[in-house]
C-alpha cells in the first residue's frame, strides 16, 4: 500500500480554506482516494480543548511564547492521532493550517523568531512536512468584508496584525515553495486554481478540474 499525501491549505481567517477544504476533499474522493480532513488545532479531544483556549477566552492575556507552545502541543496529536496513521493507512490528508500558521502568527506576526518557532515546529510534528501547501492569498480589504461575524481572539487584533500575517505569509511560501493562489476570487474560481495546483504537485490527478 502506497503512503497517502498530506495537503494543506495556509492563509489568513476570510481566505476560504474551511470551504475550499471541502471542495479539495470531495474533489479526491471523487478519483477514489480515501480523504481525511483536518484543522489545526483541533481534530483530537486534546486540539479541540487547546483550541478553545487559543481562539476564544479572550479573558487570557497570553505571551507569543505561551500561544506557540499551545499550538504546537494541539499539533503535535493531531500529526500522532491522526495524520500519520491516515497517512500510513494509503489516505489523503486535507488539513486547515499546519506548522506555517505558527510561523506567521507567533513568528513575524508576533515578534518571536521565525527560525526558533520552526525548529520547536519541527519537534512537535516530528519532522513531516506537507507534500503541498496552498497558501490563500486574500488583500486585506477582502478579509475584512468577510469577517462579518464575532471575531475570535487573534482575528480581533485589526489591521495592523492582519498586515503583517498578510507579508509573513507570502514570505513564508517564497521560502517552503508553496503555491500561491488568489483567493480573492470567487469561490468556483479559486477552486479551480486549486485543482490545477493539485494535478501538477501530483501528476497521477492529471484529469478533469473541480466541475469534472
Amino acid at each position: 500500500m502506497s503512503r497517502g499525501k498530506l495537503i494543506v491549505l495556509e492563509g489568513m481567517d476570510g481566505s476560504g480554506k474551511s470551504s475550499q477544504m471541502a471542495v479539495v476533499a470531495g474533489w479526491l474522493t471523487d478519483r477514489g482516494h480515501r480523504v481525511i480532513s483536518c484543522r489545526d488545532p483541533g481534530s483530537t479531544s486534546v486540539g479541540d480543548a487547546i483550541r478553545e483556549i487559543l481562539l476564544h477566552r479572550h479573558d487570557l492575556q497570553m505571551t507569543a511564547e505561551a500561544e506557540m507552545f499551545l499550538y504546537m502541543a494541539a499539533r503535535s496529536q493531531l500529526v500522532r492521532e491522526v495524520i500519520v496513521p491516515a497517512l500510513e493507512a494509503g489516505s489523503w490528508v486535507v488539513s486547515d493550517r499546519f506548522l506555517m500558521s505558527n510561523i506567521v502568527y507567533q513568528g513575524y506576526a508576533g515578534g518571536l523568531d521565525p527560525n526558533q518557532v520552526r525548529v520547536v515546529g519541527d519537534l512537535a510534528t516530528g519532522g513531516l512536512q506537507p507534500d503541498l501547501t496552498l497558501l490563500l492569498d486574500v488583500d486585506l480589504d477582502t478579509v475584512a468584508r468577510r469577517l462579518n461575524r464575532p471575531l475570535d481572539r487573534l482575528e480581533a487584533r485589526g489591521r495592523d496584525y492582519r498586515q503583517r500575517l498578510q507579508e509573513g505569509y507570502r514570505c513564508e511560501a517564497d521560502r517552503d515553495g508553496a503555491v500561491v493562489i488568489d483567493a480573492t476570487a470567487d469561490q468556483a474560481t479559486v477552486s479551480q486554481q486549486i485543482v490545477v495546483a493539485i494535478q501538477a504537485a501530483f501528476p497521477e490527478l492529471a484529469g478533469p478540474g473541480v466541475d469534472g
